[in-house]
């Protein structure tokens, strides 16, 4: 096996029908794309056909031959998404038909920009009648990405002319930039078939990124994962493809049945499905008035769903020859991008009325003029940081990738503003800076009530926080907020306001004496904790505020929920087993050496296990 490292560009046929376009392919390149019994019958090509040629020994020229008749534009469609370059072709004997002009607008729609006129069967016509015919398609491409683009007379029957044209590609091929190989991997599917020996395999123009064997993918929709078991680029076994080429991927782990055209395979984990594509959309001259929610055909890659138009902010209908922005919701879920060139056609009669570019492919409910053109004019940073703006707790880097398509490298370069913050650590996230102002306010709010209803408390804990004001938000949100804070402490678990001081009125200091006397004066035998409390001479809301506020002060230690000590009697137990260390005892000893009941004896016991003071040892303890 090979890697292939040649520079591929992929160019396509656009014209009527029989108006010479696979008899062209074939002078071109020896191989004839007609592979349909019923084409090679009724002489036309209805399905997409595929040939090669190698213009340099660095470069390779995919070919792909495209139907001309109407009933089959949709399979032109499937085919031409893909290509850097365009051979638009018009018969000599014939010029300009229909299909010329819908081939000719679907180009322009898609946003092809380099392009060869081929005028064919120039054996058939005089010098007059083919001169005259240029001139037709001059004032027809006039003011299109293919005035002033070269026009070269060919005769696939003669072969006149095919060496000129052949020069012609490799002067164009030459000077355009091959596909990003760099991007992650993207590969829309135009056939599926089995076949013997090596099971399923498809085929596809790789538009972005690359692929190797033994990778696992992804197939969208549906998200099902596969692995490429081989690879060919025109007809030869590879261990890389990449961005541009022609490619045929053998599959394990899918049956053939379960694939169509119209699916993409891409990198495994990476991009989520669709079925709503905020796009700007231009509507042919043409074409008629569009209205608000006029059924229609969304051609992307080789994908074709029905689809819904949407026109925004607007109560009339759209003119032929504006431009506007529209959601398109999708019948079916679909793999696009923004970025992502796209056809629309009418239901009926079914004929091409424009296309557009997706800006974005999970906007809110509601949109609007201004976010739509913030994302037609503004660049990655004003996309990303409206993404982000429009979320509700920020945007982690996997859902901004799949959000806008863009590697992780060029994310991280876009959200680097002013108006956002981002975290590196735990993980990386990216969130508004107002909102996160916003969000500190908002907490600071709440812990100033709570200090109000709570004065004897230090602070909320942070799963309250978290419940209360980021319920859904990652663990390490909240921290990454407080760690801004300027007015907020953080103590261990507990947050509270910086100004925030503990201060017993009166009654509570009274209160707090007695309920420490009653402790110290039980030593070991403590009497239970509502009894205390009852005694404290404060409601028992209060008293148990003022207990809470001991035990923080560490006057006080809890050791069960109804169980407390005073620490001088804890003290005490302790120095008392300093004096027994290593000495191994039962429950009878150790009431005999404390002089308390079972009732007391076992927590205490329990207590001095967690405290590393005793261990416990079958029906035995050590002292430690």
């Amino acid at each position: 096996m090979r890697s292939v490292e040649m520079k591929s560009i992929v160019a396509g046929t656009a014209g009527h029908i029989d108006h010479g376009k696979t008899a062209l392919v074939r002078a071109l390149t020896g191989i004839d794309t007609d592979r349909l019994k019923e084409e090679k019958q009724r002489g036309i090509s209805i399905d997409l056909g595929f040939a090669h040629l190698d213009l340099a020994a660095d470069l390779r020229l995919s070919l792909v031959d495209v139907p001309g008749h109407e009933r089959f534009i949709k399979n032109m469609l499937a085919g031409v998404g893909g290509i850097d370059l365009v051979l638009f072709i018009v018969a000599g004997d014939e010029s300009i038909k229909p299909q010329t002009r819908e081939h000719f607008d679907i180009c322009r729609l898609l946003g092809i920009r380099h392009g060869i006129v081929v005028l064919t069967k120039a054996d058939l016509v005089d010098a007059d009648i083919l001169e005259l015919v240029r001139l037709e398609v001059d004032e027809f491409v006039r003011g299109s990405f293919l005035e002033g683009a070269p026009v070269v007379p060919v005769s696939s029957v003669t072969g006149s002319g095919v060496p000129e044209l052949k020069a012609e590609i490799l002067r164009l091929a030459s000077s355009i930039r091959a596909k990003d190989s760099s991007q992650y991997f993207r590969l829309p599917i135009d056939r599926a078939f089995s076949m013997r020996g090596f099971g399923t395999v498809v085929t596809g123009t790789l538009i972005s990124g690359s692929v190797r064997c033994e990778q696992e993918v992804e197939l969208h929709p549906g998200k099902t994962k596969v692995r490429i078991r081989g690879l060919q680029v025109h007809g030869s076994a590879v261990d890389l493809a990449a961005a541009g080429q022609r490619t045929a991927l053998n599959l394990a782990g899918i049956d053939a049945a379960e694939l169509r055209r119209g699916m993409t395979l891409a990198e495994a984990s990476r991009f989520q499905d669709t079925k709503q594509v905020d796009a700007v959309f231009d509507l042919l001259p043409s074409a008629k008035a569009l209205k608000h929610r006029a059924p229609v055909h969304f051609h992307a890659g080789t994908a074709e769903v029905e689809a819904e138009a949407r026109l925004i902010n607007r109560s009339s209908a759209m003119q032929p020859g504006s431009r506007a922005y529209v959601r398109f919701v999708l019948r079916e879920p679909l793999l696009l991008l923004p970025g992502d060139r796209f056809i629309v056609r009418m239901f009926s009669p079914v004929v091409t009325i424009g296309g557009g570019t997706a800006l974005d492919i999970a906007g809110p409910r509601r949109t609007s003029i201004e976010r739509m053109r913030i994302l037609d004019t503004g660049g990655a940073p004003d996309a990303a940081a409206l993404a982000i703006r429009e979320s509700r707790y920020g945007m982690g880097l996997a859902d901004l990738v799949a959000r806008m398509g863009l590697t992780e490298a060029e994310i991280r370069k876009a959200v680097n503003s002013p108006d956002l913050i981002v975290l590196d650590a735990p993980q990386f996230w990216a969130m508004d800076a107002r909102w996160a102002a916003g969000q500190l306010e908002s907490i600071q709010q709440t812990l100033k009530q709570f200090h109000r209803d709570y004065p004897l408390l230090p602070g909320l804990s942070k799963e309250q926080l978290r419940s209360k004001q980021l319920a859904a938000a990652p663990v390490f949100l909240l921290d990454a907020l407080l760690s801004r804070a300027k007015t907020m402490v953080v103590e261990g678990e507990t947050v509270r306001l910086a100004s925030h001081k503990i201060a017993l009125k009166r009654d509570e200091e009274e209160a707090s004496g007695k309920i420490e006397s009653a402790f110290r004066a039980a030593g070991l035998a403590v009497p239970a904790v509502p009894e205390v409390l009852a005694k404290a001479g404060v409601e028992t809301a209060r008293a148990r505020s003022v207990l809470q506020l001991l035990i923080r002060e560490k006057k006080l230690i809890r050791i069960g929920d109804d169980l407390v000590f005073h620490e001088s009697a804890i003290r005490s137990l302790r120095e008392l087993l300093a004096l027994r260390k290593g000495t191994r005892f039962a429950v009878p000893e150790f009431k005999d050496w404390t002089g308390v009941s079972r009732k007391y004896a076992i927590p205490l016991l329990e207590f001095l296990d967690r405290e590393h003071i005793t261990r416990r040892d079958g029906e035995s303890r050590i002292v430690l």
